[in-house]
């Protein structure tokens, strides 16, 4: 799908689409965040336990995921670079979200749940400013900002649970 930045009336920038292999892989992502919420307010013993165990794997599983990509941005960067440099402090950056997951299988259930929420708000932070200064596609922003809300949402959901 094209990503021309240009509207052609006036030359300003265009909201460039959200790509359909995009939305729909982050939208199927959201599974997993919703239906283990759920389930972690819906059923007890064992079973809950393992629903929330696996909020959390997948959580910062996805989190450190969103890291990376962060990290791919910033070496894709370096390549148009003529010095071939790269940006350390954007690389130092990408890999706090794989950290912050880790961190939360290794706490208490309710402040891993809690540590994850704030760990997504605060990657969705790092969306924004990359996008505003052109390091992720312009979509990237769109895509983001929709489904942090709904996986905060679902971990907030969890942890009042526990």
């Amino acid at each position: 799908m094209s990503t021309s930045l240009t509207d052609g009336h006036n030359g300003g920038p265009r909201r460039a689409p959200v790509p359909t292999a995009a939305a729909w892989l982050g939208g199927l992502g959201l599974v997993p965040f919703v239906g283990l919420s759920i389930a972690s307010q819906t059923i007890e013993g064992d079973l809950k336990a393992a629903a929330v165990h696996g909020l959390l794997a997948y959580g910062a599983v996805i989190l450190s995921f969103l890291g990376g990509i962060h990290w791919g941005a910033a070496m894709t960067r370096s390549i148009s670079r003529t010095d071939h440099g790269i940006d350390a402090g954007r690389l130092g950056i990408s890999v706090v979200p794989s950290l912050v997951g880790w961190a939360s299988l290794l706490v208490d259930v309710r402040y891993g749940l809690a540590l994850l929420a704030a760990g997504f708000a605060a990657n969705l932070l790092l969306d924004i400013w990359s996008a505003r200064q052109g390091w992720v596609p312009p979509w990237y922003r769109r895509l983001r900002l929709p489904l942090t809300m709904v996986v905060v949402a679902a971990l907030i959901v969890a942890e009042f649970g526990q």
